[in-house]
């Protein structure tokens, strides 16, 4: 399978990069530092480029099967001015099936649930610019036509593979606080070959 990850050189998007090609699939990554991704694999086809750049993402793309973005929001508007662009060039490329990662922020709130976390007393952060950020990439993919899956984690160590977690649609799961990189970047991976949550948000937590 030809798999495009965008945001490879997170700690998400590493390990996702890292399960693809074990698997012996083949990957590329569009990175804007060819020199932050340290793999040598001679199923890794490395482009430098930008995601706010049409011409580089149709670059990156084209062949690909399934596109994972785990791009985070690193302050800025990068992750809601690039979906457009992914999302056109998807549709002109013929490839249905995006899976990002999200934030817990964007799934409804249990308390309030006319409402998402971050606009509910149910979230803890002070800080919802993430959140928003993330929000507005939920809702150019729910306008979609694509197979898409937003991946929600709650609050995101570093740490081993446990391998055992809850996940519920739209929603955290109940009293869920954290779930490791590993384990988050493994159920994304899994979503490839998996359309069980297609045009879902799916909360992720131990």
């Amino acid at each position: 399978m030809q798999i495009l990850v965008l945001g490879a050189t997170g700690r998400v998007g590493s390990q996702i990069v890292a399960k693809a090609l074990k698997e012996q699939h083949h990957v590329t990554v569009l990175v804007r530092h060819p020199e932050k991704c340290q793999v040598y694999d001679e199923n890794l086809t490395i482009i430098q480029g930008n995601v706010l750049n049409q011409e580089d993402i149709k670059h990156a793309i084209r062949g690909a099967d399934v596109v994972i973005s785990a791009l985070n929001t690193d302050g800025t508007n990068t992750l809601s001015e690039s979906m457009p662009l992914i999302i056109e060039t998807m549709y002109e490329e013929g490839i249905k099936r995006i899976i990002t990662i999200g934030t817990a922020g964007i799934l409804q709130s249990r308390l309030t649930p006319n409402v998402l976390r971050y606009q509910s007393s149910e979230s803890r952060r002070k800080s919802t610019r993430a959140a928003e950020e993330h929000h507005r990439v939920y809702l150019l993919l729910r306008e979609s036509t694509l197979e898409w899956t937003i991946v929600c984690p709650t609050y995101l160590p570093d740490g081993e593979r446990i391998g055992v977690y809850r996940v519920e649609r739209d929603v955290l799961p109940e009293g869920g606080t954290e779930i490791s990189v590993s384990d988050t970047a493994e159920f994304a991976y899994n979503q490839i070959e998996d359309d069980s949550y297609s045009k879902y948000r799916v909360g992720i937590s131990y």
